[in-house]
């Protein structure tokens, strides 16, 4: 068995590499899902002796089939946000331990400890409706932050930008967790000019507006806040880690997570030339008790320096292959 320990500390590449193959050999023999996908692809651990030909299981299988590598019982189910009558992921979770590890020692990873900010977490479409990953993470953020300032907001703009503005003047750090159309509904309303203060979008216009590409968005973002950089976090439903933009649209992984590019047309082919657009594959240790290779419905590039870039999502009608078993 893994605790989160094994999994969180890794620190080398050597390390990352070897863990991994053991996740995969253990979730092949406990994932009954996993297994079946791997026998249809004859990509069982007779055949697999390398990390790179690890297959990664289609994320749909999350909506259809009960994902899952441990025979305790199930902590608490996550699940992602769906219009009417749209199926949804569910991520079972019999640990809540390796969440918890991988955001908090994530976070910090590239912020420092979150006791330094208050953290305002405008996030109405997610509080809006129950099982959100993203909205137990913000809880914990908030609640060890320790300062009374520390809060979740709805519908009260009014009160989040007068809020926002004294904290910042008053020279504290403040993380602001936003999806992104109430990013821009907060500075429609309000035009700032913050020096202490991260804004951090979580993606998503989930309905509510009309999608916008990366460099448009953060520029509206940085005028509208007075500030140089929007930071972003990637993360979703499927996956108990979570990667970082610091800014520019960049995203860095912490060392118990990785990104493989696959070539869109071939779903079982590897794109090894850095700079290329595919489809984006993740590598998650922290999801030891449901499966730790993903194959995401994103569009991505991945650069030399391990930093990638999310461009998109796949059209219904451009994922190709890798759909058995999926019903």
């Amino acid at each position: 068995m893994f605790t989160p320990e094994d999994i969180i500390s890794i620190q080398t590449r050597k390390e990352f590499h070897k863990v991994a193959m053991k996740v995969y050999r253990f979730q092949y023999e406990n994932n009954a899902v996993y297994r079946e996908f791997c026998n249809l692809i004859r990509k069982t651990p007779t055949e697999v002796r390398s990390l790179d030909q690890v297959p990664f299981l289609p994320i749909e299988f999350f909506k259809s089939k009960d994902v899952v590598s441990s025979t305790q019982p199930i902590q608490t189910t996550f699940t992602s946000s769906g219009t009417t009558g749209m199926i949804t992921s569910k991520h079972h979770v019999t640990d809540l331990a390796f969440y918890e590890e991988s955001f908090r020692k994530g976070f910090a990873y590239f912020y420092g400890p979150i006791e330094d900010y208050v953290v305002l977490a405008l996030l109405p479409s997610y509080l809006e409706r129950e099982g959100s990953s993203l909205i137990y993470m913000a809880e914990d953020f908030i609640r060890e932050s320790k300062h009374p300032e520390s809060g979740f907001y709805l519908h009260n703009y009014e009160e989040l930008i007068t809020t926002l503005q004294l904290l910042d003047q008053q020279g504290k750090n403040v993380l602001l967790l936003g999806v992104t159309y109430a990013l821009l509904d907060i500075i429609e309303q309000h035009k700032f000019s913050l020096n202490n203060t991260i804004i951090m979008e979580t993606g998503g216009m989930k309905g509510k507006r009309k999608e916008m590409i990366r460099a448009e968005l953060h520029s509206i973002l940085c005028q509208g806040f007075g500030v140089a950089k929007i930071h972003s976090e990637y993360g979703m439903t499927e996956l108990l880690s979570q990667a970082y933009s610091l800014g520019d649209g960049l995203f860095q992984c912490p060392s118990w997570m990785d990104i493989v590019i696959r070539d869109p047309e071939d779903p079982l082919t590897r794109i090894e030339d850095f700079g290329k657009t595919g489809g984006v594959n993740v590598i998650d240790l922290a999801n030891i008790n449901s499966c730790s290779f993903i194959a995401t419905q994103d569009l991505g590039k991945k650069y030399e320096d391990g930093t990638f870039e999310i461009l998109g999502r796949f059209d219904h009608s451009d994922i190709r292959g890798c759909n058995l078993m999926v019903v």
